[in-house]
């Protein structure tokens, strides 16, 4: 399985990529093909730049909160997929780097991942207040000569 999917990624994902770029450059023009291509990579980027700030700020609630952030963490590797995509020159990927900035979408993406099994869930234990206090020990050190 592994092999076909790589098969995929290195080989018919750029070959259509291209077959799209020169069908779609013979329409509009070679020019407006690489203005679309530039402006969906710095769109694409700063989308990715926004949604990872807000995803890092729900991380950082739901561990303040004491819970575990799972669906936040996945969202972010999403998010840093969606920018690796959207940063390759193609229209197919541009889609698909856009869909995956439609938190709907990537939420169900996620979702859909985790039930196939393809992502192993570990649980965790929570410590009680007593058990996250940390003893303090003073001391003094010096530097040896």
């Amino acid at each position: 399985m592994g092999f076909y999917i790589l098969l995929l990624l290195f080989v018919v994902v750029p070959v259509a990529e291209i077959a799209l770029l020169i069908e779609i450059g013979s329409d509009i023009g070679v020019g407006n093909t690489i203005l679309i291509v530039i402006f969906t990579a710095i769109l694409g980027a700063y989308l990715v730049r926004q949604q990872g700030f807000a995803t890092l700020t729900n991380v950082q609630r739901e561990m303040n909160a004491g819970r575990v952030p799972a669906m936040q963490l996945a969202e972010g590797v999403a998010l840093l997929f969606a920018g690796a995509v959207l940063l390759t020159p193609g229209f197919l990927t541009d889609a698909l780097g856009f869909a995956l900035l439609t938190p709907p979408l990537r939420r169900g993406l996620i979702s859909w991942v985790a039930s196939k099994g393809f992502v192993q869930t570990v649980s965790t234990t929570t410590r009680t207040d007593s058990e996250s206090r940390s003893t303090v020990i003073e001391g003094e050190y010096r530097e040896r000569e």
